[in-house]
């Protein structure tokens, strides 16, 4: 069993066999050692040429943090026939020592002594590796994936990780296309210059998903007003009925011709399916037409997200509704 990093201090490389142990898994299993004591070594290809990456073995590489380290263009890992062009070694045998590739590694590397490595050779690893000592590397910098516990740059506390949906995104395409379609400007001293690009996507489908995982409640969905697929729905209780079918057609009529959304529930159902429906459905407002209250001039509107139900007179319902929309729109005002 190989010493721990930390207890190997002075010890020169010993390479040891590893037949078909290519993953960290395998390896650290295979010799007894933890992941930490491992330095992986990833060959990537970039439009400057080939460059080799270091990192724990338990830690991951960050290929957008690394493309921007590098400053380059385009960056992927390098296909099987190149590795082995570059170290001598399939895939899961390459190391740092002997390589005639830029190497980079991350921060984290930077504070430990020693490591096991790849040897360059097919089913074996060295053992006792010493950065500096048995090989250079020529830059450090932040190029691995974060990790919970890892510690924030900028407050000093523990960071964790939370899913997300990525409604939108910015693309900074630099000069790329410019210079493809010779898109140019004049600068002050009449220079030509290629303008700098950039564009961005906002995913409509994602952005209802975010919303409706951000408003919701064991009844249905609760959508935010400015993007309901509509403001009402008009729900009589019993179409069969002459007055209550009347008084929906004439206003669903009133509330178009106002610019309302609406959305008229003018099915044969019991009124719990359509109540039920209509909150499923997570349309702001809700007009209810039922017939005892329409014997008394009254219209119930009720709020889907507080469930609050006012009664209002029949010929105030328009009036009432807008302002009951303005509400809801008001903390979004610019």
């Amino acid at each position: 069993t190989p010493l721990s990093p930390f207890e190997g201090v002075g010890r020169a490389i010993e390479k040891v066999l590893t037949p078909e142990k290519k993953t960290v898994e395998q390896v650290t299993e295979f010799l007894g050692v933890s992941p930490r004591d491992l330095l992986k070594t990833l060959v990537f290809e970039t439009e400057k040429g080939p460059i080799a990456a270091l990192v724990r073995g338990d830690h991951e590489i960050d290929e957008k943090k690394l493309r921007r380290f590098l400053e380059a263009e385009t960056i992927q890992l390098a296909s099987e026939s190149t590795v082995e062009r570059i170290t001598g070694a399939p895939k899961g045998f390459a190391g740092p020592v002997g390589l005639k590739v830029p190497i980079v590694a991350d921060e984290d590397v930077r504070v430990q002594r020693y490591f096991i490595t790849g040897a360059n050779e097919k089913d074996a690893h060295l053992l006792y590796v010493h950065p500096g000592r048995d090989f250079t590397i020529d830059r450090f910098g932040d190029i691995r994936r974060f990790t919970p516990g890892d510690l924030c740059p900028l407050c000093g506390e523990e960071m964790r990780t939370d899913k997300g949906i990525e409604v939108g995104h910015t693309f900074k395409l630099g000069t790329k296309y410019s210079k493809a379609m010779r898109a140019l400007f004049l600068d002050p001293e009449g220079n030509e210059k290629e303008m700098v690009m950039g564009c961005y996507g906002i995913g409509l489908g994602r952005t209802v998903a975010a919303a409706i995982e951000q408003s919701y409640d064991a009844d249905g969905i609760i959508f935010p007003m400015p993007i309901a697929p509509f403001q009402v729905i008009l729900v009589p209780v019993n179409l069969k009925v002459a007055p209550l079918r009347e008084t929906a057609e004439e206003l669903y009529g009133k509330l178009e011709e106002e610019g309302i959304e609406v959305l008229y529930d003018d099915r044969e159902e019991s009124p719990g399916v359509k109540f039920k429906d209509a909150d499923l459905l997570g349309i702001p407002l809700r007009i209810t037409l039922g017939e005892k209250n329409l014997k008394k001039g009254w219209v119930e509107i009720k709020k889907r997200r507080s469930k609050e139900i006012t009664l209002v007179k029949k010929e105030e319902v328009i009036s009432r509704i807008r302002a009951m929309i303005a509400e809801e729109m008001a903390p979004l005002a610019l």
